[in-house]
């Protein structure tokens, strides 16, 4: 797990750090402090970080101790008048020298930036560059393996195309063949059809004269089912009179018959009524006769019986 950047309050706590470890209790100068702290010492103090960053921020410290260390700066055995003017003029001139090197310091820090970003390029580059490079060797060994298939592929071709060629010779033999035996083929066939052919118009010849006497025959047959069917009209006209003929007397026989019928059932009354008239009758002959008669009037009884039906 990658670790987080150092605050500025964090470097600067080490960067002091250091230089009391260093064991020296005069102000540093910048020889100094460049030999007590420098940015692979910080570094590797704090576990890591950005090396531009703890270089700008090891500068800016570097100026701030230096600067804070010349103000305190005192020169022995010197009148503090001279003293005073010789400690102005030097930190004129470590000022004007320590600006000097500071802006140098920026130069050389911005040359460096643009170095390692001009690194960082080169090495995205050299890596896209191997990455091509990677590919184009992949490519070049997918194309060797590509044209190794290929010319395996093509001295199968060949293989096959010689063994082609052996059985292109052995089929236009029997080509060849084949063709003299379909040219005898349809020579025969030729004849078989010519054959046909005249058996043909033969049948159809025959067929024709057939057809012609069907014709003839169904018209005849024809002629005489017309005869028939007029002669069944006609037939089939006087039966229908005679039909109608019978139903009217059909229909007079049942008139006639429901009269007889009528006149049947007025003779059984008036019978009836004659039959209840003489039983009558005679009983009131049998009651008035003597009955020493009474044997001649047995007899009359038989005569009625006789009479009766």
């Amino acid at each position: 797990m990658p670790r987080l950047a150092a605050t500025p309050e964090q470097i600067r706590a080490t960067v002091l750090a250091m230089l009391t470890e260093a064991g020296d209790a005069a102000p540093p100068t910048a020889a100094r402090f460049r030999r007590v702290v420098s940015v692979r010492k910080l570094r590797a103090r704090l576990g890591g970080g950005d090396p531009a960053t703890l270089s700008r921020t090891l500068n800016a410290i570097e100026a701030e101790l230096v600067r804070a260390g010349l103000a305190e700066v005192a020169i022995p055995d010197i009148p503090p008048e001279i003293a005073e003017s010789m400690r102005a003029l030097w930190q004129a001139a470590v000022a004007v020298q320590l600006d000097e090197v500071v802006r140098l310091k920026r130069e050389a820090q911005a040359a460096v930036e643009a170095a390692q970003a001009a690194r960082a390029d080169a090495e995205l580059r050299i890596e896209l560059l191997r990455q091509e490079l990677t590919e184009t060797r992949q490519a070049l060994a997918a194309r060797d393996t590509a044209l190794a298939e290929a010319r395996a592929t093509q001295a199968a071709g060949i293989a096959r195309a010689d063994e082609q060629d052996a059985r292109r010779g052995e089929l236009e033999a029997a080509l060849a063949t084949a063709l003299e035996r379909a040219t005898t083929g349809e020579r025969a066939h030729a004849e078989a059809v010519a054959a046909i052919q005249a058996r043909y118009e033969a049948l159809s010849k025959q067929l024709l004269q057939e057809t012609a006497h069907q014709r003839d025959a169904v018209q005849a047959e024809r002629a005489q089912l017309a005869a028939q069917l007029k002669f069944a009209e006609r037939r089939i006209a006087a039966l229908e009179q005679e039909r109608t003929r019978l139903d009217t007397d059909l229909a007079s026989e049942r008139a006639a018959r429901q009269t007889a019928a009528g006149e049947a059932s007025a003779l059984k009354a008036v019978t009836a009524s004659q039959r209840a008239q003489l039983d009558e009758l005679l009983r009131a002959t049998l009651a008035a006769a003597p009955k020493s008669r009474a044997p001649k009037s047995t007899g009359k009884p038989a005569g009625k019986r006789t009479a009766q039906p």
